[in-house]
């Protein structure tokens, strides 16, 4: 949610920062703004409400603003309606400090009617303003010093934030400070930058600093110093991302969305080589990166799954994975709810954290309340040195590369394929499974990715498909075990992107109120890959047709009996049912696109959402 960028050094700053928002704009906005400084001169501050072209366009593509120092914000709205005023980035009257804000301040009522008393008058509804403010009044009072004055605000203020602040009395610097909200801090020979995410800065350089909770830097040309909340210069790590740049790039796809169903197959089998290798005729697991030896595993006796989204989907279906492998009790939660509840954890107990950009605010919030708690966390995320996987006992990575889309598809699947082999090895560790299924499990597994590729060779009847479905009001998903996981999954692709509600039931639950919903026309997707259940879901398949659904079966090959039952069948891959997942959610990913498409949408990009979660 929001994104900012931050640039110093000795080239234009305002092209480069537009350059940087657009690659953010995945990220969910609904206006931007730009906040440039020409040497000693007080900042050019430009707003626009909207898309960003339309701050572009303001600014020439940024050739009217002259400066080589600046900040920019694309702004998601919490506090206060989309406009101009309420956009980043936010001033003072005499222009003394200048800056952009991601996150919420909790106590900014407080802070705004203190500030109100000392002589300030605001002019919009955000929390960013107050803040601004509050960083201006310490600076004057105390010691005219920034870090002096943003750790005096930091102590201050409740909730979230990732601050980039430009004082009047110390041109050409950027200043910035951090709690929950991501940043990262990239440095090259000539120029620094600030951002909210790699993607707004791997065009300029690879080398960045991610900077802590609590955490302040002051980031001049080519160089970022640090300090700790009492002011002291800390030393940092850089890091280098090996992402490829062009994983930015749409490669020739009208959109990202196309292009990231696409490198699914990819993205499965890097994070599947992360942590098994062949050996001869045999597979070997290492979760070594993770640091979870055997004696950890054999002591676990509860598993808690904690996640948002299509995170917490994955989750649902690892839940039953794990349960048949290892035979322990498993529990997935949504942490939004988790991190509120007062709960007894079970002794022993392994709490997964699940979140593609490892800052996601109520799985961060979670994985705190567990480690005071005293419980071992395994955080699975897809970015390296996050705040999740800093702060988690252990953690395994994904390997799917940057994402851009909204709508997650190939970070869903890596997390799924991560997902099964640390099932694996723990039934393997446990004894639940002995070396010989362990192999037929690992064989299946890593046969995935082929069959996801297989799979998208065979789009174009989804295409056609699509066109029927891009005028319907209401799409039900159902299915039992796994099988309903997945329609949880396909359920969120299509409502997230085509606008159509949609919900995702456990089929047997249907005749508990649901059903009263059928009529002549209501479109039922029906997902049956579990042998044990097919029989069970086609029967409340049919008792939806005998309401006047329209239907469409999504099942393994082989099951050619339902085509006397749906009206058009999509069938995917045999493998292990405990696998089905991976495959069963392709056509729907696929059909959540193209009715996108069909209804004129912006699929990369759907109203109201934002690709990272950073607030609550």
């Amino acid at each position: 949610m929001c994104g900012i960028v931050g640039y110093t050094g000795k080239k234009k700053a305002a092209p480069i920062l537009l350059d940087g928002l657009a690659r953010l704009e995945y990220r969910g906005y609904d206006s931007a703004g730009l906040a440039i400084r020409d040497g000693d001169k007080d900042p050019v501050v430009v707003k626009a409400k909207g898309r960003l072209k339309v701050l572009a366009e303001k600014t020439d593509g940024g050739k009217a603003l002259t400066g080589s120092c600046g900040i920019g914000h694309t702004r998601w709205a919490t506090h206060g309606e989309p406009s101009e005023n309420n956009a980043h980035p936010h001033i003072v009257d005499d222009y003394n400090v200048v800056g952009v804000h991601n996150g919420i301040i909790e106590n900014y009522q407080q802070l705004r009617e203190k500030m109100i008393r000392k002589g300030y008058v605001f002019y919009s509804d955000t929390d960013t303003e107050v803040a601004i403010k509050t960083i201006d009044y310490y600076y004057k009072k105390y010691t005219h010093d920034p870090i002096e004055a943003l750790a005096k605000t930091m102590v201050r203020v409740r909730g979230s934030y990732a601050l980039a602040v430009m004082f009047k009395d110390h041109p050409g610097k950027i200043f910035v400070a951090r709690k929950d909200s991501p940043m990262i801090i990239g440095v090259d020979k000539d120029a620094s930058y600030v951002a909210s995410d790699v993607p707004a800065i791997l065009k300029y350089t690879r080398n960045v600093y991610y900077i802590a909770d609590l955490e302040m830097a002051c980031i001049e040309a080519g160089k970022a110093t640090f300090y700790n909340l009492d002011g002291d210069v800390i030393e940092k790590e850089q890091v280098t991302i090996d992402w490829d740049a062009s994983a930015a790039e749409k490669d020739g796809f009208e959109h990202f969305m196309m292009k990231e169903i696409h490198e699914q197959p990819r993205a499965v089998a890097d994070t599947l080589k992360s942590v098994v290798t062949p050996e001869g005729e045999k597979y070997v697991t290492d979760l070594s990166q993770a640091g979870f030896n055997a004696d950890e595993i054999k002591s676990v006796s509860q598993i808690y799954i904690v996640a948002c989204g299509s995170a917490y989907h994955v989750g649902m279906a690892s839940q039953y994975v794990i349960e048949e492998l290892v035979q322990i009790p498993v529990r997935c939660e949504l942490a939004s709810e988790f991190r509120y509840r007062n709960m007894p954890f079970a002794k022993d107990s392994l709490v997964i954290i699940i979140s593609q950009s490892g800052e996601t605010a109520d799985s961060l919030a979670a994985l705190r309340k567990c480690k005071a708690a005293g419980i071992k966390t395994l955080a699975i995320v897809n970015v390296i040195g996050s705040t999740i996987a800093r702060e988690a006992d252990h953690v395994l990575y994904t390997m799917a590369g940057p994402e851009i889309s909204v709508a997650t598809t190939k970070a869903y699947s890596a997390q799924l394929a991560l997902s099964y082999i640390l099932a694996i090895e723990m039934a393997s560790v446990k004894g639940t499974i002995d070396e010989e299924k362990k192999q037929e499990l690992l064989t299946e597994v890593m046969n995935i990715p082929d069959k996801i590729r297989k799979m998208l060779e065979d789009k174009e009847r989804l295409q056609w498909f699509s066109s029927k479905l891009a005028a319907q009001k209401d799409i039900f998903f159902i299915g039992r075990g796994i099988d309903y996981s997945i329609c949880m999954e396909g359920s969120l692709k299509m409502k997230e992107i085509s606008y159509i509600h949609s919900e995702a039931y456990a089929a047997g639950e249907l005749k508990h109120g649901t059903i009263s919903l059928i009529e002549n026309g209501t479109f039922v997707i029906g997902v049956l890959t579990q042998s044990r259940l097919y029989e069970k879901t086609l029967s409340n398949l049919v008792e939806t047709k005998s309401r006047g659904a329209y239907l469409m079966a999504l099942t393994s090959f082989g099951n050619y009996s339902i085509e006397d039952s749906a009206d058009f069948v999509v069938y995917v891959p045999k493998i292990h049912e405990l696998f089905t997942a991976s495959l069963a959610i392709i056509p729907l990913q696929l059909l959540g696109y193209y009715v996108s498409c069909a209804r004129g949408l912006d699929v990369d990009k759907p109203r109201n959402l934002a690709k990272s979660v950073t607030v609550e």
